[in-house]
């Protein structure tokens, strides 16, 4: 499985908050949409293509939609965020990864895990690091620690 990492993001928030908010797709969705302000327009104009949902994030993407469900299974509480694709060409992972700072700050890292034919990589590798690198800093901008 090939994994597409962000550049690491300090959040001002602890790491209990974020991953109980990151855990709750719809309670996402409220901090983007309370704290649009904060957020600049070309990831405002991504943010179209997410849907929020109870339990699940849905992406359009060239592949065609991608439904992502919370991963309990996978995820460690106040450290690691999983969501993994129910409906996807290809298996799809979207992991956030939490590390407290001894300051009540995060260090989180976004990251896309795909397993992809070797073909197919070559031609969307620059698009993952990009997408990985813009979920990563779209985290960092939400103001976890606000309702």
């Amino acid at each position: 499985m090939e994994s597409f990492k962000s550049t690491p993001h300090v959040i001002a928030c602890d790491a209990t908050t974020i991953y109980s908010k990151l855990t709750n797709p719809s309670l996402i969705r409220q901090q983007i949409e309370a704290h649009a302000d904060k957020i600049d327009d070309e990831a405002r104009q991504h943010l179209d293509t997410v849907n929020f949902t109870d339990d699940s994030i849905s992406i359009q993407s060239p592949m065609g939609e991608v439904k992502l469900s919370l991963d309990h299974e996978n995820s460690i509480e106040g450290q690691r965020v999983v969501y993994t694709a129910s409906q996807s060409p290809v298996p799809i992972n979207m992991v956030i990864n939490l590390e407290p700072q001894p300051d009540a700050t995060t260090m989180s890292v976004a990251e896309l895990q795909l397993n992809l034919p070797f073909f197919l990589r070559k031609m969307v590798e620059g698009q993952l690091k990009e997408g990985a690198n813009r979920f990563g800093e779209l985290l960092a901008r939400i103001p976890f620690d606000k309702p």
